[in-house]
Parts: structure tokens; C-alpha cells; sequence
């Protein structure tokens, strides 16, 4: 049955091994309920399609100009400009731009064609992979998600939700008939400091953890060790008490290394970005917090682990 929901999305990422166990798909839903400050994907943030000048694609020959009926579009010092409040999203300078320099970032596919596009992959998955649904957030397009994740899980293909975890708890709901686990984000203990740097707090985030796991459905938990923000020991402290004390059955916590490969999309939308010029963790750091979290629980505690890249150490 041909199903008229559509899912706004930014791309989907084949092979990836970093979104679940296994080889996966991993489809990048649009929009966020929350600004965590240090967010690596900062055009997944807002639903509102949107697009971005690539400026080593670019060639200078203004013919994104000459298509953009609101004249959003200006040539300055040798760089393309975006008046993104005069910008009607028409997408004329997309269509038209000879080299992709121009790029749009969401586009609204119908639930029967991701379905179509995604069972390709099927072969590739064995045993442990699967579908992604990742963001942004996609847990606010919760009813289309899970038309999505119904069509995958009847074809056997085993989906995957990574989310925030800050959104009505009814919005689970409507997944947890089609989807095999959860890869669930926990950043910061306190609420405060979570309200500080994702602008809400924490409290819905934690309630949800809670009631998912009644629903026994496997759970990864995720937390971003960023530099000045999650990076101490009386957070991740914190957070692995709260894990213990409302015994979530977690197969896997992940400290997950600050990277600043976000740094190009934020110039690119002309968002400044507090994290810039930030430095990688180091090795010792990460190791540090692992284990910090693991005496929590004790020491032999091998669920938690620390993922991504550190700093080289100097000489």
C-alpha cells in the first residue's frame, strides 16, 4: 500500500560504522529541538530547507546570480554572498550552478521512495547492520519515521533511532513496534548547565531514558565529551549514577572524542561557532572519564568505552 507521508531529510550515508553495530545506512533527518553549542551538524538544526555556497566547488562565473529572481545573491571580494532573509528558497542557484557549488540542504522525500532506495542496501547488512535514522532529530517527524521503519522492519531490515531524547514521550511510541534499539544521548547531568548549552533542559531527556527502557528495547548511550562542557569527571560521574540508580539496561555507553570537522559548515552557513578554534581531546583525558564511569559501576565495567579521535601528543 503506496503510503503519501513525506520525511524531510539532508542525505543518507551508506557504509557507515559509526551509527550502531554493523555496517549501516544512515538517513539524516532535518530539524532539532535542541542548539547543543558544540553541534557538529549545524545544518540539521532548523527544518527550514536551506542551502550553502561551497567555496572551493565554485568558479566564479555569477550565473547564480543572474537566476535569483529576489536578488539574495552578491558577489564580495571574490566570495558569494547569501542574504538568507531575502532568499525565497526557490533553488534556482542550486538547479542552475554548473559545478555544485550551490547546494541545497533538505529536501522532502516521499516515505514509498526512501523505502525503495533504502531495501538496496539490504545485502550488505548480514546479520548485525541496518537502517539509521539519525539527524537532527528524527524523532519529530516521529508519524513518517515510523510508516519508514514498518516498511524496513516487514522487508527485515533491523532499524536503528539515534536521538536526544527531547521530544513527547508518544513520539517513542510510535516507533517502538519497528525498531530494534536506541543510540540515546546523555550530555549533561546537571539541568542548568544542559539548559546552558543546549538551550532546554534535561528533565524530559532523562524521564524518556527512563520509561524506554521499560520497553526493553536495546540502548546505547551516547555523550559527547566536549572541551570546557561535558569534559569532567562530576558529570560523567553524575550521569553513570543516574544510570545505575534507575538500572538502564545499556549495552554500550560511548564517550564520544569532540571532533572539529564542523568547523567549514558553519562558515558556510556564516554561523559563528564557539568551538573554532577548539582543540581535540586528549588520549589521557578520554581514558581518564572511561574509567571514571566504569568505577561507578566497577572497574571491570567493559560497556563503557571511549570512541574518536584525540589529540597527537607532543614531544
Amino acid at each position: 500500500m503506496a503510503s503519501s507521508e513525506t520525511i524531510r531529510i539532508l542525505n543518507i550515508q551508506r557504509m557507515s560504522t559509526e551509527d550502531g553495530p554493523g555496517l549501516r545506512t544512515t538517513v539524516f533527518f532535518k530539524g532539532c529541538p535542541l542548539r547543543c553549542e558544540w553541534c557538529h551538524n549545524p545544518e540539521s538544526l532548523s527544518y527550514s530547507l536551506e542551502k550553502e555556497w561551497i567555496e572551493t566547488s565554485c568558479i566564479r562565473c555569477l550565473i547564480c546570480l543572474k537566476h535569483c529572481p529576489e536578488g539574495a545573491l552578491s558577489l564580495v571580494d571574490g566570495q558569494i554572498i547569501i542574504n538568507r532573509n531575502l532568499c525565497s528558497q526557490c533553488r534556482k542557484c542550486v538547479v542552475n550552478c554548473p559545478t555544485e557549488a550551490m547546494k541545497a540542504l533538505g529536501v522532502d522525500k516521499d516515505v514509498d521512495w526512501l523505502f525503495q532506495d533504502l531495501i538496496k542496501d539490504k545485502a550488505y547488512f548480514g546479520t548485525s547492520g541496518g537502517v539509521t535514522f539519525s539527524g537532527g532529530e528524527a524523532l519529530i517527524q516521529a508519524k513518517a519515521a515510523a510508516v519508514l521503519a514498518e516498511k524496513l522492519k516487514s522487508a527485515g531490515i533491523k532499524v536503528a533511532i539515534d536521538t536526544c531524547g527531547h521530544v513527547p514521550y508518544h513520539h517513542f511510541e510510535m516507533l517502538l513496534p519497528h525498531v530494534e534499539m536506541f543510540l540515546y544521548d546523555l550530555k549533561l547531568i546537571d539541568s542548568k548547565q544542559h539548559e546552558a548549552l543546549t538551550k532546554e533542559p534535561n528533565q524530559l531527556i532523562l524521564d524518556n531514558l527512563i520509561r524506554l527502557n521499560q520497553a526493553k528495547k536495546t540502548i546505547w548511550i551516547r555523550t559527547p565529551i566536549i572541551p570546557g562542557a561535558t569534559d569532567n569527571e562530576t558529570n560523567i560521574t553524575g550521569i553513570a549514577s543516574f544510570i545505575k540508580e534507575n538500572q538502564i539496561c545499556f549495552e554500550r555507553w560511548e564517550l564520544c572524542a569532540f571532533n572539529n570537522l564542523g568547523k567549514d559548515k558553519y562558515r558556510r552557513l556564516g554561523i559563528p561557532w564557539r568551538y573554532d578554534e577548539a582543540k581535540l581531546m586528549e588520549k589521557k583525558t578520554m581514558e581518564q572519564l572511561t574509567m571514571a564511569a566504569r568505577k561507578v559501576f566497577g572497574d571491570e565495567e567493559r560497556r563503557i568505552i571511549w570512541t574518536g579521535a584525540t589529540r597527537l601528543e607532543e614531544n
